[in-house]
């Protein structure tokens, strides 16, 4: 493993955080924060997302692992850098969008579900393969696809659960996306930032269980 994947790896679950205003997004990811969960994937379904990654970087510096999150333009995946993004995901693999990611110097993400994809995707030179939606096969598929790509990167995205995390790991995942069950997005509107820190909590009991 690369050291540009050591933060990846050593966080473990990155959480998809997706809300519908900036302040939500930031108390959002606080709460996941206290829960033990310091990946934070701030997508751009959640409006300027740019200044949530700037200001949660300024929060909490290294102690956080903070990147960017459904990048679908140059454009987005270049304002993402410039706010401090360590790491960029996109749920797809776009050959000019990926270089474009690559050229900003973040870890790069792009998704893929097929055998045709991942080879398309490690092809142009992304850090991890997002496999989206990695709950349409489960651990099983993704363990599946270490047959032929036995050392490809690969990071499952939708499914993921506290209770089947160590499917998900021992099925050869570099990291995870955690979405719904953790960001939940009824508890976002409702701004229940326990249930959100609890949701957190189990995620990291789950994850330092896989750890040993």
């Amino acid at each position: 493993m690369t050291d540009r994947l050591a933060r990846a790896r050593t966080s473990g679950v990155l959480a998809v955080l997706r809300a519908p205003s900036p302040e939500l997004a930031l108390e959002t990811a606080e709460a996941i924060i206290r829960g033990g969960i310091t990946g934070i994937e701030v997508t751009y379904s959640t409006p300027d997302a740019p200044s949530v990654i700037r200001e949660l970087i300024a929060r909490h510096g290294d102690a956080a692992y903070i990147g960017a999150g459904t990048v679908t333009t140059a454009e987005q995946a270049q304002a993402a850098a410039d706010a401090g993004a360590e790491f960029l995901v996109s749920p797809g693999t776009l050959p000019d969008l990926t270089r474009a990611m690559l050229d900003t110097g973040a870890v790069v993400m792009t998704g893929a579900m097929t055998p045709t994809e991942v080879m398309g995707a490690l092809a142009l030179g992304v850090d991890v393969v997002k496999i989206f939606p990695a709950s349409l096969g489960g651990p099983s598929y993704l363990g599946a696809l270490r047959g032929p790509f036995p050392d490809a990167p690969l990071m499952p995205t939708g499914g993921v659960k506290p209770d089947n995390l160590a499917e998900w790991f021992a099925a050869g995942s570099v990291a995870v996306g955690a979405g719904g069950d953790l960001a939940n997005s009824a508890s976002i509107k409702a701004e229940d930032w326990d249930d959100i820190t609890q949701r957190a909590a189990r995620f990291a009991a789950a994850l330092s269980a896989v750890r040993g």
